[in-house]
């Protein structure tokens, strides 16, 4: 156990800095020279018959007030008041020129994204930036409305002008940011990563990382992220697919192949169905409108995928279920929890089994009728287009 460091010791530290040992010299002239006013003005002076006018002149006198309702007769006492004055004036200057500069050096720490964040709690983190940043950081705030701009964290190292450019956008004037690299643990806790509600990880595009560069820098943040705080929610973007498997080993709760899902896509459109159009119809940044993840009401767990089709009536339309949603570490928690509940030790056995092969938000597409809906789980529903709509009557 590490024995504690004596007072003196602390005392002696404080004492060795320049300007405790500045400010201890000013008081003490301070005192001295109200002091001398008192010693020369109490018996000649009306207005300074106790120690306490002295004082009440001394600080008058020392911060420019100057009411002048008291004030030295004597030759001494009027070059003490001088005195006094030049204390004042230098003193205040100096203290006053030290809060603009720690003021001013905080701020310009800020815009650098060179503070660390600790009185934050439940933020959402996004790491990374690429070319389309503003339009992404802009999709992402009207997608979560219940998040407040003031706990959304940027931490990237993207270049500078790329970054003013982002603070110029009044939307984003309360979102905060901080620089450093976000595979590196320390970097990681300046953005107080164990009371964090959320990180999103992009394939970062801010320097001249190659594809191999870039995933890997992803794999290793959220191996680190798993690290430091194991309930968070982590998404990530992957460049290339074989990582994928790297990031599941890691229990990432929410794997993007951004490449993929492009190359897919010009396949699909190869064909002349059209159907480039109809994923973009599903997939939009309107509101209300399209393909959408929604919660379920806990009256329909254990019931029926029919029973809660029928509830919604037709608007929206539920075409299917995503399961074990949330955080995978708390997903596989209650999961090795009920599997140790049967009595019975190959049912443990074959639950167990199960357990480990637990996928975090596992699309259930269209499922029977008769499927009966788990716990964690949220429905995947399709909102009517407003515009058809309004066409229609």
């Amino acid at each position: 156990m590490q024995k504690k460091k004596p007072i003196w010791h602390t005392l002696r530290r404080i004492f060795h800095d320049p300007l405790v040992r500045i400010g201890l010299v000013i008081i003490a002239v301070l005192i001295a020279l109200m002091l001398f006013i008192y010693y020369f003005e109490r018996d000649t002076n009306s207005a300074i018959n106790t120690l306490f006018d002295s004082i009440w002149y001394t600080l008058v006198t020392i911060t420019t007030v100057g009411y002048g309702d008291i004030s030295p007769h004597s030759v001494e006492g009027r070059v003490a008041g001088i005195c006094l004055l030049l204390v004042g004036v230098a003193t205040f200057g100096a203290v006053s020129g030290k809060i603009a500069s720690i003021l001013f050096d905080r701020q310009l720490k800020k815009d650098r994204g060179l503070l660390q964040l600790s009185k934050i709690k439940s933020h959402f983190i996004i790491c990374g930036w690429k070319p389309d940043f503003e339009r992404i950081l802009m999709g992402i705030l009207d997608s979560n409305p219940e998040i407040p701009a003031d706990r959304i964290v940027l931490l990237n190292n993207a270049p500078a002008e790329q970054m003013e450019r982002i603070k110029t956008n009044p939307a984003f004037r309360d979102i905060r940011y901080v620089y450093g690299d976000f595979s590196d643990e320390n970097t990681l806790l300046r953005v107080n990563i164990k009371t964090a509600g959320r990180v999103l990880i992009l394939a970062d595009q801010s320097q001249q990382y190659s594809t191999l560069e870039t995933d890997s820098r992803t794999v290793l943040a959220v191996l680190t992220i798993e690290n430091l705080n194991s309930k968070l929610y982590v998404a990530a973007e992957l460049l290339d697919s074989k990582f994928e498997k790297h990031l599941s080993l890691a229990h990432c709760d929410e794997i993007i192949l951004a490449n993929d899902y492009e190359r897919n896509l010009i396949i699909s459109a190869s064909n002349g169905t059209g159907v480039s159009h109809v994923l973009r119809e599903l997939i939009n940044d309107r509101n209300e409108t399209g393909l959408s993840i929604i919660d379920i009401p806990d009256s329909f767990i254990g019931k029926t995928y029919h029973e809660l089709a029928v509830s919604y009536h037709g608007s929206p339309t539920l075409i299917g279920l995503l399961e074990n949603t949330g955080n995978f570490y708390q997903r596989r928690k209650e999961a090795l929890a009920e599997a140790q509940k049967n009595p019975d030790m190959k049912m443990i056995v074959s639950n167990l089994q199960k357990v480990k092969q637990l996928q975090s938000n596992r699309p259930n597409l269209a499922p029977p009728s008769d499927y009966v809906i788990l716990r964690n789980s949220r429905a995947i529903v399709i909102y009517r287009n407003t515009e058809n709509i309004e066409n229609e009557q």
